[in-house]
């Protein structure tokens, strides 16, 4: 069964853009406050950051997409707002994160920030989100206390030992070879620990430094640095980013271009990462016309790993939001599996826990329906209730040429953003 929660009665949103004079990161003008509000979505530099809730909603069950969609229409046909920029990001935006699973007992969060902060094409704003009637200025923002390090950071496994974990693989494999599915993606979860709260903003300002070409987000305790956009509406166009197939970097430059040949020739990788594209075109039929799919994919280079990586566009047709076509395309390949609601009764089978948020849409959308969401990986939860504890993830697409102990090795290295974001410097 489906549940949305929201305010019993939600107030007339008063919304102000204006564009303001500073240079500062983005990231570090992010307040300390409590986990569930720091808000983002940066690469690169730009994007946005939010803080404060002016309003917030849960929804559950098959029809989260569809309820957060309602919920959200609502919101932005009350609200009244002055923008004097005129941008993507700028007005009347949402931040939100979205369960992997329908029956996961953890909800899709959205969040409307009280201060939003964008930057884009070098220009910055602050949009100003209240209940108060009069639309009022706000200073342009200074550069916040810095965050503190977790302290005392212990590692425990998660659902599944590295042992454990490789059994599934073989599991997955057999089921594959019998004809079960195609292929089935297959994530392990980490347990982590800090003597004191864990602050999002030094993960984000860490995982920033050092995958800036990745989308660093924050939504409510879930934190992470993905290399894959799922998709995002521009004024009408779309695009999407398909990664899959990956191989390990070793930190030698010869070494790696070598590496990245042979992983742009593996028949398990580029078998891997044909079900993922072609995945995403076909979910992306129905909602766009003039849908473009690159003949061959190209090696995205990351610090820790490379990816085949495909970056498929289109354009909208009969309307179609942001969050409505991540809704469509959601669970892709690259997280799931194929088909899918084989490769989805699998994974619940044999990953052995509830991912949460994990490899669900996570983004912003503001109210004309432009908006980005990317797929929450290389990311890690906040327990909202104890924040000195986050699970962190990885996973690992799995196809009949899959080798277990490979895979535990490809696990290792998803891992490691989170791992390395969560320690002192």
């Amino acid at each position: 069964m489906s549940t949305v929660t929201v305010p019993a009665a939600a107030p007339t949103l008063v919304v102000r853009t204006v564009t303001v004079d500073t240079d500062e990161p983005l990231l570090h003008l992010l307040p300390p406050g409590p986990v569930e509000q720091c808000a983002s979505w940066v690469r690169q530099g730009e994007g946005l950051v939010g803080w404060g809730s002016a309003v917030s909603c849960e929804t559950r069950g098959p029809s989260r997409f569809e309820d957060a969609r309602e919920w959200w229409s609502a919101v932005t046909a009350g609200a009244v707002v002055r923008d004097e920029v005129g941008t993507s990001g700028s007005g009347l935006i949402c931040f939100g994160s979205f369960p992997f699973a329908d029956d996961s007992t953890e909800p899709a969060r959205l969040v409307v920030p009280e201060v939003v902060v964008g930057r884009r094409d070098g220009r910055t704003f602050v949009t100003t989100i209240t209940t108060r009637p009069e639309l009022t200025p706000l200073e342009t923002p200074g550069a916040a206390v810095p965050p503190a390090p977790p302290l005392d950071v212990a590692f425990a496994d998660g659902a599944l030992s590295p042992t454990a974990y490789a059994g599934a693989v073989a599991a997955a494999v057999g089921r594959i070879t019998a004809g079960e599915v195609d292929k089935v993606v297959l994530a392990r979860d980490l347990v982590v620990t800090s003597a004191e709260p864990i602050d999002p903003r030094w993960l984000l300002r860490r995982l920033a430094d050092e995958y800036d070409n990745t989308w660093v987000f924050a939504v409510a305790g879930l934190v992470g640095a993905t290399p894959e956009l799922l998709v995002r509406r521009d004024q009408g166009l779309v695009t999407s980013r398909v990664l899959a197939g990956t191989i390990r970097r070793t930190g030698d430059d010869e070494k790696d271009l070598a590496l990245a040949a042979s992983l742009a020739r593996s028949s398990k990788d580029l078998e891997e990462h044909e079900y993922a594209v072609r995945s995403v075109a076909e979910a992306l039929a129905p909602h766009c016309s003039s849908i473009n799919v690159p003949e061959s994919p190209f090696v995205l280079h990351l610090p820790n790993v490379m990816h085949l990586a495909t970056d498929v566009a289109a354009v909208a047709a009969n309307g179609a939001t942001a969050l409505a076509l991540a809704a469509a395309l959601h669970p892709s390949a690259a997280v799931g599996g194929t088909p899918t609601a084989d490769a989805v009764r699998i994974i619940g089978e044999l990953e052995r826990m509830d991912r949460g948020r994990y490899a669900g849409p996570v983004g912003w959308m503001d109210a004309a329906g432009d908006g980005a969401w990317g797929i929450a990986l290389r990311c890690g939860a906040i327990d909202l209730n104890d924040p000195r504890q986050i699970r962190i993830f990885a996973g690992c697409g799995i196809v009949a040429g899959s080798d277990p102990e490979s895979e535990v090795a490809e696990s290792v290295a998803k891992l490691v953003p989170m791992r390395d974001a969560l320690m002192d410097a």
